[in-house]
């Protein structure tokens, strides 16, 4: 983009199902966007995903009536990240904004994040309610728990001070989104872009965002959109693993390590304890140490046991850490030779 030219977004609304709200949130959008022209240039991608209502229609409706507004229909649901996949690909701006059509983000966080962006050239932006500033309403506590800690495990997981991985809405060059291969096909999508983009060393920056379920919430019988809190939580789970998977196969093994030892520990005292005892005595025992073994075994055999099998599966877990941790290593650098290969030849 050269100095002094607006900046070009392109605005990708995924759908699914939407039309309970569909034409009534566009046109906020609309609005939003029309009140920014002298700032942007701008355009909307929606992206039908094989919605089994009127949102098609709705969208086509919309597209006829407004020169700024493209669809890209697909056949069946391919979930989101195949919709949001399409909506990088389709783009035209050169910065690509993601916003969730309930607009539990409001537009505003367009401005936030596209200012942000070109503010300090950034990669991608994240809009985060769970970061100093942020806030979360309406949205149900179960829910509001699950997905803040799941996001607290990933930011640990992935040793980065990020505070929203799961997040949809947010702000992406489109030069550096467009090379990132991504294989993901559901809400997964996002943290795998996170993941993907610290490994390409990309800057990733957040700004405080509103989370507001209010007007959702309206329509919770009418929508069918929603991620699923137990699926959402457990596919979170999986993406911190993905993160840093020695991380936890060390962490497992270091704790199982200490109670192992700490068992060991105590046996190996009392054990010298009753040889102090042996060697006191006026009894001759040929090897008094196995003697004095052998009596804490009769007298505890359990802690031989638990001691043992915590030991042993110790060492193991921390051996898969070590193979994983190298295991990463080779993912994270034949991944950063792949996209550096993909991004020279479309560049060719």
């Amino acid at each position: 983009m050269n100095p002094g030219e607006k900046a070009f977004i392109t605005l990708v609304l995924p759908c699914y199902n939407e039309e309970a709200i569909l034409n009534q949130h566009i046109d906020v959008v609309l609005q939003y966007l029309e009140s920014k022209s002298f700032k942007y240039k701008w355009e909307i991608l929606i992206i039908n995903d094989g919605s089994k209502d009127k949102t098609g229609v709705i969208a086509d409706e919309i597209e006829k009536k407004h020169l700024n507004v493209r669809v890209i229909h697909h056949p069946t649901n391919l979930n989101l990240g195949n919709a949001l996949q399409t909506g990088f690909h389709n783009a035209k701006g050169d910065i690509i904004v993601i916003l969730d059509i309930d607009l539990s983000y409001s537009v505003d966080h367009i401005e936030l994040m596209v200012d942000k962006m070109l503010e300090t050239s950034c990669d991608i932006v994240v809009a985060s309610p769970y970061m100093k500033g942020g806030q979360v309403t309406a949205v149900p506590f179960t829910r509001k728990i699950m997905s803040k800690w799941v996001n607290k495990l990933m930011s640990v997981a992935s040793q980065e001070k990020h505070y929203t991985f799961t997040g949809m809405v947010r702000a992406y060059k489109r030069d550096f989104i467009r090379f990132v291969n991504l294989k993901t096909t559901d809400y997964e999508i996002n943290p795998e872009i996170m993941n993907k983009a610290m490994i390409l060393r990309a800057r990733i920056v957040e700004v405080p965002a509103h989370l507001d379920w209010t007007e959702q919430n309206k329509h919770a019988g009418k929508r069918t959109s929603s991620m699923r809190i137990i699926r959402g939580f457990f596919s979170g789970l999986m993406s911190a693993f993905i993160f840093r998977p020695y991380f936890f196969f060390v962490t497992l093994g270091a704790i199982l390590m200490f109670l192992s030892l700490y068992q060991l520990i105590w046996l190996l005292s009392d054990t010298l304890s009753s040889l102090a005892v042996i060697q006191s005595q006026a009894v001759h025992i040929d090897y008094p140490f196995s003697y004095s073994l052998a009596l804490q075994f009769k007298k505890n055999p359990q802690t031989f046991l638990v001691g043992g099998i915590t030991f042993i599966a110790a060492i193991q877990f921390l051996s898969l850490g070590f193979l994983s941790l190298q295991s990463k290593r080779y993912f994270d650098e034949l991944f950063h030779l792949g996209t550096s290969l993909k991004k020279n030849t479309q560049d060719k």
